[in-house]
């Protein structure tokens, strides 16, 4: 695959937006259920935590984001948390299987150390097997599931909760 892993611009707006809303309107991968203007990501973009992490695969041939990874601080309201955060993953569908995910947890693990982060938390559907072993895969570890977690459209979503030490 042909693909750079870089920081996120405020430019990417449109391009993570291209990701993200047709994984929403599928409604099968992620608990997130309205998709995003590209006003919207610029404004998550530009105030997105500056210990946090924001990087994205982008095509090297056509210049085309095709995958991104956030590691946000998990809460604002304690310093108690400063070492945890919350990761997130997504890749364009046409991309998935072709080692942008790996290549983003590369980059993201080691900048979110570097950055003082000691352990990262991910909450994923139950029902996302790709996502599970993709997590499972980097050696995060299955911390709980919460039951019934989520509702779209009437039905009840688990949401596992995986942790990674660091």
């Amino acid at each position: 695959m042909n693909f750079i892993i870089r920081n996120v611009l405020s430019s990417d707006a449109k391009g993570i937006t291209e990701i993200i809303n047709p994984i929403v309107e599928s409604g099968q991968f992620t608990i997130l259920d309205a998709t995003f203007s590209v006003s919207d990501q610029g404004f998550f973009i530009q105030y997105f935590p500056v210990n946090g992490v924001f990087l994205v695969a982008e095509d090297k041939t056509s210049s085309t984001l095709i995958g991104y990874q956030t590691v946000e601080p998990f809460a604002s309201y304690t310093r108690a948390l400063d070492h945890v955060g919350i990761i997130t993953t997504y890749v364009a569908e046409n991309y998935r299987q072709q080692g942008v995910s790996s290549a983003l947890f590369a980059a993201t693990l080691e900048t979110a150390k570097a950055r003082g982060f000691e352990k990262l938390i991910a909450q994923v559907r139950g029902d996302n097997e790709p996502a599970l072993t993709t997590y499972l895969k980097q050696g995060f570890e299955v911390a709980g599931t919460a039951k019934k977690h989520a509702k779209i459209n009437g039905q009840y979503i688990d949401e596992v909760m995986l942790e990674k030490f660091l």
